[in-house]
């Protein structure tokens, strides 16, 4: 499922300081992470022009009202505000509260913090649509199925939540995520609660549940450097035709050699299908990785513009790769990672892209720890595919455009997973 925080779109959370909130101390913290926080900006960006802004001026508008902070929550959410004026991805500021460093809290089997009923949630058409439920999960047994529309959580009507973004200028998928996202932060909440949920039915009757949520259970990868754990979800399977299908929520290296277990595992497999739909994107590198295990010959994913220089994407075959047809499906919650991937392959003609344009958010990232214990993820990079197309702010168009819908979803179809079937059906006949 698809959850609240994410490398790439994060919901802040309270941060609480050992020290007093307004201190001495707790104001001089704030302050040196402000600098610290505009001078990675100033001296690690890789466009010396700043995406046209300003950058200078930027500090002499946000830095006076660092003084007049009062927690560590009012600073991320300035400093937020303030790398968004460069109007770019990867630029984040992730709360304390929701790095995971404790080494009992890595090991279990239950992720720290918020809870869910198990469901995903898109805005399509209009329309606050759920469009998967998890089996076994608080919203199956509440009766809760992919095509219902959502119209009020709790006391907040769908509508209200949705005119936040009503002048958003970032792009329609960019927007549309945003209000995905926001919609199942909502939905979410502390494990043990309840929420409300307002939704129409398939004969559109209004109807009302209330929903317990529970906490997220499943892996946590482990820290990569700076790069935090994450919850990982992974499947493996077989079609009922012998296609292959493989899905996995993250691009983290804990789930590499299951991904490279599953692909070989399908050597024999008419074809693969790899479901990439809202999967952020991750470690970088794991692209090149995994195109490596579907590539016969050294080629490239794509280059990495940096302030000074560029690094290459290199796909180095592996022994035995998979040569058979491969399908890549994404959607508007398919990022970064997820997009370097699925657009590089798509030029190489190494597969066919399948479901709907991804978020355009490809800038390669670092995570800096800051002073206050927060992580401060900044782009050092501009992604461009083997032909040289930037995926920043325009995402990877598939090759066969599918867009989920309202009757399919209460049909119990998967509109996107049939097509790429249909298209690695045609390739095999084609031999």
């Amino acid at each position: 499922m698809k959850r609240v925080v994410s490398i790439l779109f994060l919901c802040l959370a309270l941060s609480s300081s050992a020290m007093s909130q307004t201190s001495p101390a707790a104001a001089s913290l704030r302050q040196e992470t402000f600098d610290i926080v505009w001078r990675t900006v100033k001296e690690k960006h890789y466009d010396p022009k700043f995406n046209g802004v300003d950058w200078d001026k930027v500090r002499t508008l946000y830095e006076p009202r660092v003084a007049e902070l009062k927690s560590d929550q009012e600073l991320y959410s300035l400093l937020q505000q303030m790398i968004g004026e460069l109007g770019q991805s990867h630029f984040n500021i992730i709360p304390r509260e929701a790095i995971v460093e404790d080494e009992t809290e890595k090991s279990s089997s239950e992720a720290p913090s918020a809870g869910i009923i198990g469901v995903d949630v898109d805005y399509l058409d209009n329309l606050a649509l759920i469009t998967r439920v998890e089996a076994g999960s608080p919203a199956a047994r509440a009766g809760l199925r992919p095509g219902f529309a959502v119209k009020q959580i709790d006391q907040t009507p769908v509508e209200q939540i949705i005119e936040r973004f009503s002048k958003s200028k970032r792009s329609p998928e960019m927007t549309r995520l945003l209000i995905s996202r926001s919609l199942l932060a909502r939905l979410g909440g502390k494990p043990r609660t309840a929420v409300r949920v307002t939704y129409l039915d398939e004969r559109d009757q209004a109807r009302e549940v209330s929903v317990e949520r529970v906490t997220i259970r499943g892996e946590m990868s482990e820290p990569f450097g700076n790069f935090p754990a994450q919850f990982t979800e992974f499947e493996a399977k077989r079609l009922e035709n012998g296609m292959g299908y493989i899905r996995f929520n993250i691009f983290v290296i804990s789930l590499m050699d299951r991904v490279r277990s599953a692909i070989r595992s399908m050597a024999d497999a008419p074809g693969i299908i790899i479901d990439l739909r809202g999967n952020p994107g991750g470690l970088g590198a794991m692209a090149n990785g995994i195109a490596g295990l579907l590539e016969t010959k050294q080629t490239s994913l794509g280059t990495m513009q940096l302030r000074r220089g560029y690094v290459n994407f290199v796909i180095n075959p592996q022994p035995d790769p998979y040569k058979g047809p491969v399908a890549i499906l994404i959607d508007n919650g398919s990022a970064s990672t997820s997009e370097i991937f699925a657009g590089g392959m798509q030029e190489l003609g190494r597969a066919v892209v399948v479901g709907e344009r991804s978020a355009g958010a490809a800038l390669p990232s670092f995570f800096l720890k800051l002073p206050t214990g927060a992580l401060f993820q900044y782009a050092v990079g501009d992604f461009k595919t083997p032909k040289g197309t930037l995926i920043e702010g325009r995402g990877v168009t598939p090759d066969i455009e599918v867009k989920l819908n309202r009757r399919e979803l209460l049909r119990g179809h998967d509109s996107q997973l049939d097509r790429a079937v249909e298209q690695i059906q045609k390739a095999v006949k084609k031999g």
